[in-house]
C-alpha cells in the first residue's frame, strides 16, 4: 500500500512551523540551506517541548507583513497538495505576527484571504483555527477569542490554546474559552503532551474542548481513556513530533496504536511540518512500518477526523465520499 497516493485529512497543523526552504528563500534570500536546517528544523531529540517550540521563532519572524503571511500560507497549500491532503485545519497565533505593527485583525485577514486563494488554486478544503498561547495574559487570550468571533463566517472556524503546557497554568485562559463557548465557536486545546494525563483532565474540566491537541499521555490513565471514549473526545495525534519533544523515547513506545485499539477517537497529523521535517505521508509510513497499520486503520482515523472537524456538514459529506472511494476501493 502506497500511502502517498491516499487522500488524507489533517486537523493539527501549525502554519508558522511549516515553512519550506523555498518560501524562506522568497522572504529572505540570505538564509542558506544550512542555516535553514539548523534553525528551522529541530533535531531528532529535543530537551523538551520548550526546546522544540523555540524553532518556531525563526518561522514567525518571517511572517510579519500581509505579503509574507500570504506567501507562507500559499506555500503550505503546495505542501498539502503534494501530500494528497484534501482537508486541513491550519492553526496559528495571530499575536505572534504583530511585531512590525500589523494589527492583529489584519493578520487574520491576510491569512484568511490567502487560505481562500489556496483553496481556489488547489481545490483543497481548509479552515483556520486561531490560537492563544499558554504564556499569554488573560487580556491577550480574550483578544484572540474576540478575533475568532470577529472572523466568524469566513474560513476561521475554531479556537485553540497552544504552547508550553508544563510552564504555564490554565487560569489566564478560562474566560477566553468561556467566551467562545458562549458564542457557539468550536474548540480544541493542546494537552497531554509535555504533561501527563492530569493536564488532559484539567483541560477538559476548564476549557471543555471537543478535541485535544496531542493528548497522547492520556494512555497513562485507563479512567481517562474511558472518559474520552464515552464523551467522544477526539485526539489529534502527532507521532514524530512526540518523539522529538521527548514525550516518548522511541517510536515503538508511542501509544498511538494503544489509543486506537482502546477505541478512542483519533487522527494522525504532522503538527509542525518543518520543525519535525515530516509530511502526513511520512507519519502514515511510521504507523504502517512500526504498528503494521493498513487501510482499515487509516480509513477509520480519517473518518473520525472528518466527524470531528470544524467544517460544515456539506463539506464533511463531500470528504467522506472521497475517503470511502479511495480507501474501500482496493
Amino acid at each position: 500500500m502506497d500511502v502517498r497516493t491516499l487522500p488524507k485529512i489533517e486537523l493539527h497543523l501549525h502554519l508558522d512551523c511549516s515553512l519550506s526552504y523555498k518560501v524562506v528563500q522568497q522572504i529572505n534570500p540570505a538564509i542558506t540551506l544550512k542555516e535553514y536546517r539548523e534553525s528551522f528544523i529541530a533535531p531528532p531529540k529535543c530537551t523538551d517541548l520548550a526546546d522544540y517550540i523555540s524553532r518556531a521563532v525563526k518561522g514567525y519572524e518571517l511572517m510579519q507583513t500581509a505579503g509574507q503571511l500570504r506567501l507562507v500560507t500559499l506555500d503550505l497549500f503546495e505542501q498539502l497538495q503534494a501530500d494528497n491532503v484534501i482537508y486541513a485545519e491550519i492553526r496559528f497565533a495571530p499575536l505572534l505576527h504583530i511585531a512590525k505593527g500589523l494589527p492583529a485583525a489584519d493578520v487574520v485577514q491576510a491569512v484568511n484571504e490567502a487560505v481562500e486563494e489556496g483553496i481556489q488554486n488547489t481545490g483543497i478544503r481548509a479552515g483556520i483555527i486561531l490560537c492563544t498561547l499558554r504564556h499569554h495574559s488573560e487580556e491577550q487570550s480574550m483578544q484572540t477569542a474576540l478575533l475568532t468571533e470577529q472572523f466568524r463566517g469566513t474560513h476561521v472556524i475554531g479556537f485553540d490554546i497552544a504552547g508550553d503546557e508544563a510552564g504555564y497554568p490554565v487560569s489566564n485562559h478560562i474566560k477566553a474559552f468561556e467566551y467562545v463557548h458562549s458564542k457557539g465557536i468550536l474548540c480544541t486545546a493542546h494537552a497531554g503532551e509535555a504533561c501527563g494525563a492530569a493536564s488532559v483532565w484539567e483541560t477538559l474540566q476548564h476549557f471543555h474542548p471537543s478535541r485535544i491537541g496531542h493528548g497522547v499521555r492520556s494512555a497513562e490513565d485507563d479512567t481517562l481513556l474511558g472518559h474520552l471514549k464515552e464523551k467522544n473526545i477526539h485526539l489529534e495525534v502527532c507521532p514524530t513530533s512526540n518523539i522529538q519533544v521527548n514525550v516518548f523515547d522511541i517510536i515503538q513506545n508511542h501509544p498511538a496504536d494503544k489509543l486506537y485499539r482502546r477505541g478512542v477517537s483519533m487522527s494522525i497529523n504532522t503538527d509542525c511540518r518543518t520543525i519535525s521535517d515530516t509530511t502526513l505521508s511520512n507519519e502514515y509510513h511510521v504507523m504502517q512500518d512500526v504498528f503494521q497499520w493498513n487501510r482499515e486503520q487509516f480509513f477509520h482515523c480519517n473518518m473520525e477526523a472528518i466527524a470531528h472537524s470544524f467544517t460544515t456538514e456539506a463539506i464533511k459529506e463531500e470528504l467522506r465520499q472521497k475517503i470511502r472511494a479511495a480507501y474501500l476501493a482496493g
